[in-house]
């Protein structure tokens, strides 16, 4: 797996990789840039009163990690694991996890604008789908691994707590672009950023509308009257958060308006790519109280 580190692309161009897997007979994916490697199952150490969805831990190279069922976080039969059952190991949100998966397969590289928004006709408030890209003769569903995180650890989220201990806050007007694909995030932000005082929030769910809005915006008016801040998350449909970046750096009438990523991709090793793009600062969640001293500095 770490072989594909290599054939990534460069920052901006609104493509990813998805690595393939299965879990029962459907088929999802996972973005390469979460997976440090793919391995081949060993004991797990059971661990009494854990989530329901930890089948215990295990010990990679002195490190103790737990093995997440993937079978149980879908909602699938618990049978014996296929032959081919593997251990994904990924890292984000400053934590590393292992997912146990019934196969992994292949590696799509894929734009954005390929990803669906799943319908609401069946996409419910719970649902760990965030996005449906179709192949020829099959789907491939994306999932919110975030939010399978936090249900397991909900300290691992975003916490209006963290920001209450910035002290009292005066209210500000100042307008802030949010670009969030997941809706929990969104409402999980709108909290935080009126508890921090920031009550003036222009939310969309990709880069795409986010764009599309400032564009249209900065052909009428001075866009820093009417926005002071992007806000980006990095993983969404149809433009993720460097591409967005990338456009606005790129734009006259756009270039001047401070941007912060933030996302559970940012690593040391990854940093480089916002980086690339222009963006301002860039902020791994979920520290929503160091995104908020950042945003004072911005807008403040």
């Amino acid at each position: 797996m770490d072989s594909t580190k290599g054939i990534l692309l460069e920052s901006g161009t609104n493509e990813l990789e998805i690595v393939e897997f299965e879990v029962g007979t459907n088929k999802f994916g996972i973005n390469v840039i979460k997976v440090k490697e793919i391995i081949q199952p060993i004991p797990v150490t059971f661990i009494p009163h854990a989530h329901q969805f930890v089948e215990g831990i295990i010990q990679l190279r002195g490190e103790v990690l737990p093995v997440v069922d993937m079978k149980k976080v879908l909602g699938l039969p618990n049978n014996q694991p296929s032959e081919q059952h593997k251990y994904i190991v990924a890292e984000f949100n400053k934590q590393r996890v292992v997912f146990h998966v019934d196969n992994v397969s292949m590696i799509h590289r894929i734009s954005w604008e390929q990803i669906e928004k799943p319908s609401e006709m069946y996409q419910s408030g719970t649902s760990q789908v965030i996005g449906v890209i179709k192949r020829e003769d099959m789907m491939l569903l994306l999932l919110d691994f975030e939010r399978i995180m936090v249900e397991i650890n909900p300290e691992s989220g975003i916490n209006v707590a963290a920001v209450k201990k910035l002290g009292k806050r005066n209210r500000s007007e100042k307008r802030i672009l949010i670009a969030e694909d997941s809706p929990l995030l969104r409402k999980l932000l709108n909290d935080t950023m009126n508890e921090a005082g920031y009550v003036n929030l222009e939310f969309f769910e990709n880069g795409k509308d986010a764009y599309e809005f400032l564009e249209a915006t900065a052909r009428t008016t001075d866009i820093e009257n009417i926005i002071q801040l992007v806000v980006t998350d990095i993983e969404m449909p149809q433009m993720d958060g460097h591409h967005l970046t990338k456009k606005i750096k790129e734009n006259n009438k756009l270039a001047k308006l401070p941007v912060i990523i933030f996302s559970s991709l940012i690593t040391d090793d990854l940093r480089h790519k916002g980086d690339r793009v222009g963006a301002e600062d860039q902020i791994s969640k979920p520290e929503i109280a160091e995104l908020i001293q950042r945003v004072d500095q911005f807008v403040l």
